[in-house]
């Protein structure tokens, strides 16, 4: 039974929460910034695929993870986002965070940023902040343009650093077959490699003709005319296999294939979770070096489950 203070209660017990790992159904580069960022356009997709977060009141913040690998101090997403509220509110409360790591690391798939979106919602319930929505959204946009979306989840249209959504109609039928290589990428390193060219199109009421074919694409379901990264050739350039890799999925049997983000991670479109777990076990068989996840989408970013 929680602790009543001013009528309201003092959470003392674990608090967990989970927060979606998303793909980027569209990725297209426009231009670069002022401010050194790219405006970019892209459709983002929060799929099954999670970690779990447990959140417990103490009296200062501390940051523990299942695995090796992770900084857990003060640069790490997750503290910076308890940091982040405690500077915003005046709140001198401390929590111990526990990060159970199942999305893989640097891989395209804003797992830290949904870690720290999960965080920022999590906190504003523990420590009775009582901050809106809207204020969450704000400090999460701060803290990365991944992280402002991570707070909402489903299908979103994202343009200028990715942090202008639009909500899309939600996406239901489609399985997905991610696939992990061990391949370490650098973000900043493939928005200003030299094979990166961007797209030649100007938007035209804040989208580009090929993004409004892309979205009207998806509402009809033929992705493969959704389905694109304009990432791909620099980081394929750079990690040849990660090109094999996908032909690989189109041969097994995926009606379509992108990679996620800046990469590695690369996934296909399946029409059924039974063809997604069978190009899945011959990918285990031929690449046992590469793990998969079988997922499907997720109308939601984050989620408080207990």
């Amino acid at each position: 039974m929680p602790l009543i203070e001013d009528g309201h209660p003092q959470v003392y017990a674990p608090m967990v929460w989970r927060s979606f790992a998303k793909i980027n159904l569209y990725l297209d580069v426009l231009r670069k910034r002022r401010d050194g960022y790219h405006n970019i356009e892209t459709i983002f997709q929060t799929v099954s695929l999670y970690d779990e977060l447990t959140f417990i009141n103490d009296d200062s913040l501390s940051l523990s993870c299942n695995g090796p690998g992770l900084d857990m101090g003060p640069s790490n997403l997750v503290y910076r986002a308890a940091a982040l509220l405690r500077e915003e509110t005046g709140c001198r409360k401390g929590v111990r965070i526990h990060l159970d790591k199942r999305i893989p690391i640097a891989a395209g798939l804003a797992g830290g940023s949904g870690n720290a979106a999960a965080t920022l919602a999590a906190l504003n319930n523990l420590w009775n902040l009582r901050l809106s929505f809207g204020h969450l959204a704000r400090l999460a946009r701060g803290l990365g343009a991944d992280v402002a979306y991570c707070l909402y989840g489903g299908t979103m249209a994202g343009t200028q650093r990715g942090e202008a959504l639009v909500p899309l109609p939600p996406v239901h039928e489609p399985w997905f077959i991610l696939v992990h290589p061990a391949a370490a990428m650098s973000t900043a390193s493939a928005y200003n490699h030299v094979l990166l060219k961007m797209s030649p199109e100007f938007p035209f009421a804040g989208r580009t003709p090929s993004f409004r074919k892309a979205i009207i694409a998806l509402a009809e379901g033929d992705f493969p005319r959704v389905l694109f990264n304009r990432m791909e050739k620099p980081v394929f350039s750079e990690h040849q296999a990660l090109g094999e890799l996908k032909e690989r999925l189109y041969k097994a049997g995926c009606g379509a294939v992108a990679m996620s983000g800046s990469g590695p991670t690369l996934f296909g479109v399946c029409r059924s979770r039974q063809e997604a777990l069978r190009i899945a076990e011959v990918f285990h068989a031929e690449k046992p070096e590469c793990p998969t996840s079988v997922v499907n989408p997720s109308p939601k970013g984050i989620e408080w489950v207990r």
